[in-house]
């Protein structure tokens, strides 16, 4: 039976749906303590004190720490390497001398319940002396921290990235097309908020903490070297994770208060975050303004683009680094050829709450940003935005293509596409010249309709490696152990099903471990679109070598050559007809010597790149400024899928996603710096109302030939190109090309665009 290719049902839904979950907040120890969060309640200040005595004093409080009491706690590092230049703006687990964000961890708190934890917390006085805040990242950069880091300004880095040649492009240019546009800060909002329990077994001196996700084994490393533990002495554990989306399971001060509570106060201790403080801690995203320069010829034609980015990382420089810079710098060129670039990526940090990544860091954005500067190129010559598409589109012939740039340690080398026939395939799917017809008519009619349509490029399965271990018991189950991590994506599904097409045995026999760092000592979780592309790869390696082995034993226990036999239904069986043998006897039989196993390794230097198309179809309602989205469409080319419906599944829930950040989601400041929407009243999530049935068009025209199952990620297809086509859509509804140059498109300011000037 063939399973790669084929739509499964999900393996791992059904302790879900017989309410059998096991999430953080599910975790329990006999006697735990209750962590919880004192957090600042001014945006920048310097600290004076903090007075705990009334706090202490509540019963059922075993303690409160503050800055003082973690004193020999480092900040918290960057997973990127080669980032010491940026360490002093770490973040240290409780503020020290200033906090710089409403809801950077001041003290905590550690009681017997929760209610009096909150108590507590509400009882520690914070004496701050409240300062100016910086909040506008293309201002020019301030003081980081007064006093504390001299001269050092909120200006951590600048990305700078270019090939071709600039002067020439800008001087043969027929025309030069400027830009500005600004996505807004908002974040992934999972349906589990951040969590964990400690605990510390004394017999064997190992401390486990409870809860963890996405990058369980880069955590371990990382909060064993911050507490000083030997190899050995902390574990990880997975348990079912409620969504994650780029921002759930990075390395917290949470985290590492929760481990060293543990240890320090001989009692487990857990904690479970509220949604505000979800809202207030967790890392936001996007905030980004693009400053970009065209030059064109007259067809359109790109011959060079310079471009200037600021993104607002909030207060501190956290574990991404510079990941969501560096991504948009290197991804905004997108699927054009683009002969000369130049780009300068600001990193600028202000008073709001910590940035890093959310699914499609940097392309969500970047997208955005390009596409709409290809309207605008449209627009300035009189030409169809299609038609400009098709003149920049990278051919396939030019394929590997080379951009000239790296990102993330990695040369951006587009290993695979078909971009030109994509794009045609959507407009067929579209019936498109009917249908902006039809579109026309019922503009004449009165109606605000229009079509939006934006191309994009994707990265996905960044390495370096990743190790699977597969063996086979004597009652023939397979048990496949990995280090990525499930944050709901269905890798227990995928991974199976390479499996069982490549042993030749029934799914329903494989099981997957993943994410226990007891289990397996190396794993690097699941981020960037990475699982399919890297453990996939990696279990299909395993997988061959495990069924080599089976053969060749079998071919000894019956007296024939391994080229004689197959493996099939969980048998091994003679390729004529003729003798068998279960393959639990072969692993019976391989007892002593390790059992029946295989190993697989696969490593990788270079990233794969899906591409697709986004088409959007809007009514706009001028009285109440409404947006009513009628139709979506996306075409994704995957490279191979190995399940089809998990692909449509991640594209779906993706571009829901994507429809929140460009009609609703955003978090506002006022002047204080105080945060206006920490509550789901003002932070505005999307519903099935706003989001429409999202059509899919899955191709495998293009499958990669950077490994062996010609894979590439699809994690985030569904909201790379979601805010550059309902942009596009909306301009074309209102005929007014160009109108929409801000993400979110909320209601005020697409009643500003109505009362503005007709372009």
């Amino acid at each position: 039976m063939s399973y790669i290719g084929r739509s499964l049902r999900r393996i791992e839904d059904r302790p879900l749906l017989l309410g059998k979950g096991s999430f953080a907040a599910d975790c329990n120890a006999p006697g735990h303590l209750h962590m919880r969060v004192v957090r600042s309640p001014v945006a920048f200040g310097r600290i004076l004190g903090v007075e705990t005595a009334e706090a202490a004093a509540l019963e059922g409080v075993a303690a409160i720490w503050t800055a003082d009491d973690v004193a020999g706690l480092p900040p918290i590092d960057f997973r990127q390497m080669g980032l010491e230049r940026l360490a002093p703006y770490r973040q240290w687990v409780l503020a020290r001398h200033y906090v710089r964000y409403v809801g950077d961890p001041v003290a905590v708190v550690f009681a017997v319940d929760p209610y009096v934890a909150e108590d507590a917390a509400d009882l520690v006085f914070c004496d701050i002396e409240e300062l100016a805040p910086q909040l506008d990242a293309t201002a020019e950069p301030v003081t980081f921290m007064p006093d504390i880091h001299l001269g050092l300004l909120s200006e951590p880095a600048v990305i700078r990235r270019g090939y071709g040649d600039l002067d020439a492009a800008f001087a043969a240019a027929h025309k030069i097309v400027a830009l500005e546009v600004k996505v807004g800060r908002h974040t992934g909002v999972p349906l589990e908020t951040r969590g964990g329990l400690a605990v510390h077994d004394a017999d064997t001196d190992v401390l486990t903490l409870y809860g963890a996700a996405k990058v369980p084994h880069y955590n371990r490393d990382a909060i064993s070297r911050m507490l000083g533990l030997a190899p050995g002495r902390l574990e990880l554990s997975e348990g079912h994770v409620g969504g994650g989306f780029g921002i759930r399971g990075e390395l917290y001060p949470e985290d590492v208060l929760l481990c060293a509570a543990a240890l320090r106060l001989r009692r487990p201790v857990k904690w479970i975050e509220d949604r505000k403080e979800h809202l207030l801690a967790a890392n936001h995203s996007r905030d980004q303004v693009y400053r970009l320069h065209a030059a064109v010829d007259q067809r359109g034609f790109i011959l060079g683009l310079k471009a200037e980015v600021f993104t607002d990382q909030g207060a501190y420089v956290r574990t991404h680094g510079t990941t969501v810079t560096d991504l948009s710098a290197a991804m905004l060129p997108g699927p054009y050829v683009i002969p000369a670039y130049s780009v300068e990526g600001h990193i600028r940090l202000t008073n709001k709450t910590p940035a890093g990544t959310y699914r499609a860091p940097g392309r969500y954005e970047s997208t955005f940003a390009r596409e709409r500067l290809i309207d605008r190129i449209a627009t300035e010559l009189a030409l169809a935005p299609v038609e400009v598409r098709r003149v920049n589109l990278i051919a396939a012939e030019a394929m590997p293509f080379d951009r000239g740039i790296e990102t993330l340690g990695t040369a951006v080398v587009y290993d695979s596409g078909k971009y030109r026939d994509l794009l045609e395939r959507v407009l067929d799917r579209l019936s498109y010249d009917r249908l902006q017809a039809e579109l026309a008519a019922r503009r004449d009619r009165g109606e605000h309709v229009g079509l939006g349509i934006a191309c994009f490029v994707e990265k996905s399965g960044l390495g370096p490696q990743d190790l699977v271990r597969i063996k086979v018991d004597g009652r023939g189950t397979v048990a496949i152990v990995t280090g990525v991590a499930s944050v709901g994506q269905g890798v227990e599904t995928v991974l199976a099903q390479i499996c069982a097409e490549t042993i030749g045995i029934p799914i329903e026999r494989i099981s997957v471990i993943h994410g226990q760092t007891d289990r397996i000592e190396i794993g690097f979780g699941a981020f960037a679109s990475r699982v399919t592309v890297m453990a996939g790869s990696a279990v299909k390696i395993a997988s061959e070598a495990l069924r080599d082995r089976a053969l060749e034993t079998a071919a000894k226990l019956l007296q024939t050559s391994p080229d004689a036999l197959r493996l099939s239904g969980g048998m091994v069986e003679a390729v004529g007809g003729g003798a068998s043998l279960p393959l639990g006897d072969v692993a019976l039989h391989l007892e002593g010597a390790g059992g029946l196993t295989g190993e697989g390794r696969f490593v990788a230097g270079h990233m794969t790149y899906p591409y697709g198309v986004h088409a959007a179809q809007v009514k706009v309602d001028p009285s109440t400024c409404a947006i009513t989205i009628e139709r979506y469409l996306i075409g994704y080319d995957v490279g191979r899928a190995i399940n089809p419906m998990l692909i449509e599944g991640q594209i779906v829930g993706a571009a829901a996603q994507g429809i929140g950040g460009a009609l609703l989601e955003e978090f506002v400041y006022d002047e204080n710096g105080q945060p206006l929407a920490a509550s789901f009243a003002d932070y505005l999530m999307p519903t099935c109302h706003e989001v429409p049935a999202i059509e899919v068009l899955l191709r495998e025209d293009a499958p990669s030939p950077l490994n062996p199952l010609g894979v590439k990620g699809a994690g985030e297809a569904g909201i790379n190109a979601v805010g550059a086509a309902l942009a596009a859509a909306i301009d074309a509804a209102l005929q007014r090309p160009g109108a929409v140059t801000q993400l979110p498109i909320t209601p005020a300011r697409l009643h500003r665009i109505l009362r503005g000037p007709q372009s």
